[in-house]
């Protein structure tokens, strides 16, 4: 089995939590927590990339990144 890694990027609302694949347009979930979002993003990059198999068209490379920068509060 190969295991590929996709960025994904949490973003917390008021009263709820998002998570989107930048490398899987489309892809986008919405959730009451943050751990709800995390198992609703895992299994919707699992199923966006077996219908992209079955329908036979190719699945994308990962090709981003996410990151933290740390800086002073102004």
């Amino acid at each position: 089995m190969v295991v590929t890694e996709y960025a994904v990027i949490y973003e917390r609302g008021p009263t709820s939590w998002g998570a989107y694949c930048p490398d899987l347009p489309g892809l986008g979930v919405a959730a009451t927590s943050l751990e709800e979002a995390e198992q609703l993003i895992r299994e919707g990059v699992e199923l966006y990339i077996e219908s992209l198999l079955e329908h036979g068209e190719p699945v994308p490379v990962p090709t981003s990144a996410a990151g933290i920068v740390a800086v002073a509060a102004v």
